[in-house]
């Protein structure tokens, strides 16, 4: 059982992340609730003026929030680092063809990374986020659990912080559903009760993906192809296109061809060639896979080496999956699933539990 909040925060002055979103704000109340000295520290990560981005709107909802609970706000602005440790590797990833997820290094870079050092400057005793998960310290290290509503446990982006951070860290809304959250905030008069989740890239905002990442990056069409070879259209770009994707081929109401979905099932990046298939398809499933860069939470458990059964999960909000894990001599991992998964995308993780406690996770790097 992870311990109380009340048992943390008491008397200790907690460093909140404040969003100016409706998670972080109640994460707000609830701390004080439990008797922490709580301080808030806003960040700024993204400064592109482009309208998508809602940095200075976020930052004046986070001023009002702090007026109105009487709380002190920081603010700091981290775009440099996010640039330099979070946003290229981002771009990298998807010049290679692969499918990166930017908030897990964004969760152990920045929130718990840059941003961890800066709450300490301000003599923060414990970091605070409204993160979905639970924190706690067994046998003296800490330790990452998930959070108690299923549809939005956020321990997937988690699993990469380190034990010592997340020793020092609390998270209030660990223990409770996300409507109650937005009660809490309506019975508060927060004027951000209703304020929508942000769903867009970390801190980047919600904006046209093909769009944004064409400044970046240049596209390279070429051809589309069935797993035989045949030819049957143009794609705009490998890096659009993810394993697994359904929408956006303009393929369908072909007349040689049945009424089933098309799928991307595979990128052939030397020859610059997107492969679907209709249905479900074998390609569509891995059985196995390997995993580079390996973090574990703490000290890495026992049994690596011969074969650990544990779950895991390849996306987030997928149910865990049964399986095994070993550790290689090279240090990759390799997985072995007990039932074949649908479309695992290189560049995304892969993320192991021991029923609701979180291990660590890998970055995918081949399947099976």
């Amino acid at each position: 059982m992870v311990m109380p909040i009340e048992t943390q925060v008491a008397n200790k002055r907690v460093i909140l992340g404040l969003s100016g979103g409706v998670d972080s704000a109640v994460a707000a109340i609830l701390l004080q609730r439990a008797g922490a000295d709580v301080q808030a520290l806003h960040m700024t990560n993204w400064e592109d003026d482009d309208g998508y981005c809602t940095a200075a709107d976020d930052l004046q909802d986070a001023r009002n929030i702090c007026e109105q609970l009487g709380i002190t706000l920081h603010h700091a602005n981290f775009s440099r680092q996010y640039q330099d440790q979070v946003f290229e590797y981002f771009l990298e990833e998807y010049k290679v063809g692969r499918t990166p997820n930017p908030d897990v290094l964004c969760n152990r870079e920045i929130k718990f990374g840059v941003f961890r050092d800066y709450a300490k400057r301000l003599g923060g005793d414990l970091l605070a986020t409204g993160h979905y998960a639970q924190s706690d310290i067994v046998d003296g290290t800490g330790a990452l659990f998930k959070g108690a509503d299923p549809g939005k446990d956020q321990s997937y982006f988690l699993h990469a912080v380190s034990a010592d951070a997340l020793a020092e860290t609390v998270f209030p809304l660990g223990d409770i559903q996300k409507n109650a959250v937005r009660q809490i905030a309506r019975d508060s008069g927060l004027t951000v009760h209703d304020k929508k989740d942000s769903t867009g890239i970390c801190f980047i905002g919600e904006r046209p993906f093909r769009e944004f990442l064409a400044t970046y990056l240049p596209a390279k069409p070429g051809l589309m192809v069935t797993p035989g070879g045949e030819e049957i259209g143009m794609h705009q770009g490998l890096m659009y296109h993810t394993l697994g994707q359904r929408r956006g081929l303009q393929i369908g109401g072909r007349t040689d061809s049945s009424d089933e979905p098309w799928y991307v099932v595979g990128k052939n990046l030397e020859k610059n060639q997107l492969i679907v298939a209709q249905g479900e398809h074998k390609m569509l499933f891995s059985n196995s896979l390997l995993a580079t860069d390996v973090s574990w939470i703490g000290t890495a458990p026992a049994g690596l080496t011969e074969g650990l059964r544990c779950r895991a999960k390849v996306r987030y909000r997928q149910v865990d999956q049964d399986c095994v894990v070993q550790v290689l001599n090279d240090g990759t991992a390799e997985v072995l699933f007990d039932e074949p998964q649908k479309a695992v995308a290189p560049g995304q993780f892969v993320v192991f539990y021991d029923n609701e406690r979180c291990l660590g996770g890998a970055v995918v790097n081949k399947i099976g």
